[in-house]
């Protein structure tokens, strides 16, 4: 999501390295940057000005610590300034109250508010287990109806049907009635969109959140909308009361503006964050790890517990003994490590959680999932003996192997070597190599890292 404004505060930052002192001749231009750059990530004027005058008032005459650079003490204020700017400590999600808890999403159509509501019940049920039920007050849109009934079945939560006549705010009572009968702790509802904000849309929300005593109020805002996002952030937020923003789709192609001005702009803060269409790409929203990731220290954090939930944790210790003894790689492992690598999101996703100044000038090297799953599909198309000893593979076995996966045959050389690369790389590590290269890392850093 902040691709663009990362590399550019990256760069900006370099331009202070060197130096021994943050004066005001030098932090003046830098400073023009990264207005620059926050402006084309579409933050609103105002949060601009703000920011750039406090970043100004504690970078000037700040003295150079011991062993640092003044790049580094200027990265240590924006760090701050952004954290403070996004909402300080993560707000976190509490459900802190007599169940059932009731969750009321409201936003503009298109936002995600379905998805989100079911994303959502997945987090509750998986992270908090919790036992959810979930409603649609959106009897404009059967459809929509239909997407969250056939979207709770697939996270495990229940949902309460009603019928196409009956009022919204009387299916959220009845909804509540039922999440009480059950003895469910979390009460979802989903209500209508609407193209743009208006009078009838606000009442119905006001309806729905009287009828079931709404504990929290989210607003689902499109992190590729804009400042016409934040804009009704604020309508909403003067309407409806709400605690919190649930920001989605902030995995495409978006400029970020809307996670840096929502906060100062309506006062709530962003509770949580949507990543990707799956069930699972939802996480809750922490200002201090995202102000780490715009500024290209990447979310090393982040990725520890998406290897920990995600990874097979046998499978990386029986690959573990293989790569010690420096031998019996084969490509069964290697098509093991590239659906764990898509279980994860990519590689792509993978390295953005990393810090820049690892990852820096590898992003043009990086497959994409497309590539990732034609790879497989070549590793598919062997047969077992093949998989197992590649070295049987000849001409005519990859002009088979090609046709059967529907690639060129460049494409099963390209992959031979690839595989060669990875064999001789593990060879080099036989016996105690890799332990002593990865002794020699204790305790210290990657170089480059702040």
């Amino acid at each position: 999501m902040f691709d663009n404004l990362t590399a550019r505060l990256s760069r900006t930052v370099d331009a202070l390295r060197g130096r021994g002192r943050i004066t005001d001749e030098n932090i003046g231009e830098t400073l023009r940057e990264v207005r620059m750059a926050l402006l084309e990530a579409d933050v609103a004027l105002p949060v601009v000005k703000r920011f750039i005058e406090n970043v100004r008032a504690k970078a000037l005459g700040s003295d150079v610590q011991q062993s640092l650079s003044p790049g580094q003490v200027f990265v240590g204020i924006l760090h701050k300034e952004l954290v403070a700017l996004m909402g300080g400590a993560a707000a976190g999600f509490s459900l802190r109250a007599q169940p059932p808890f009731v969750v009321l999403l409201a936003g503009l159509q298109g936002a995600g508010k379905t998805t989100t509501s079911a994303k959502l019940a997945r987090w509750l049920i998986e992270s908090q287990k919790k036992r959810v039920l979930l409603v649609s007050t959106d009897v404009r849109r059967p459809a929509a109806i239909l997407q969250l009934e056939r979207l709770a079945a697939q996270v495990g939560a229940e949902f309460f049907k009603a019928g196409a006549t009956t009022p919204p705010a009387q299916i959220a009572d009845d909804a509540l009635a039922q999440a009480r009968r059950g003895l469910f702790d979390v009460l979802i509802v989903d209500t209508a969109g609407r193209l743009h904000v208006d009078q009838e849309l606000m009442e119905e929300a006001r309806a729905i959140d009287r009828a079931v005593g709404s504990h929290e109020r989210l607003f689902v805002v499109d992190a590729m909308a804009g400042q016409d996002a934040v804009n009704a952030a604020r309508v909403f937020s003067d309407a409806l009361d709400l605690t919190g923003v649930i920001l989605t789709k902030a995995d495409g192609d978006a400029r970020g503006g809307v996670a840096l001005s929502v906060r100062e702009v309506t006062g709530k803060p962003i509770v949580f964050v949507g990543t990707g269409e799956k069930a699972e790409a939802l996480e809750p929203f922490d200002p201090e790890r995202m102000a780490t990731r715009i500024l290209g220290m990447g979310d090393v954090v982040a990725l520890v517990e998406q290897v920990q939930k995600q990874a097979d944790v046998d499978e990386a210790q029986r690959l573990a003994k293989k790569f010690a003894q420096g031998k019996g790689f084969d490509f069964n492992d290697l098509r093991s490590q590239l659906e764990q690598l898509l279980k994860m999101g990519g590689l792509a996703a993978v390295m953005d959680k990393l810090p820049q100044q690892v990852t820096r000038g590898a992003a043009a090297q990086v497959p994409g999932d497309k590539d990732v799953r034609r790879q497989i599909a070549i590793i598919n198309s062997m047969t077992r003996r093949e998989r197992r000893q590649p070295g049987l593979i000849d001409g005519s076995r990859r002009r088979r192997i090609a046709g059967g996966s529907g690639v060129q045959v460049q494409d099963v050389n390209r992959l031979l070597k690839q595989f060669q690369d990875m064999q001789r790389m593990m060879k080099g590590m036989k016996g105690g190599r890799l332990k002593r290269m990865l002794g020699s890392l204790k305790g210290g850093r990657p170089p480059g890292f702040l």
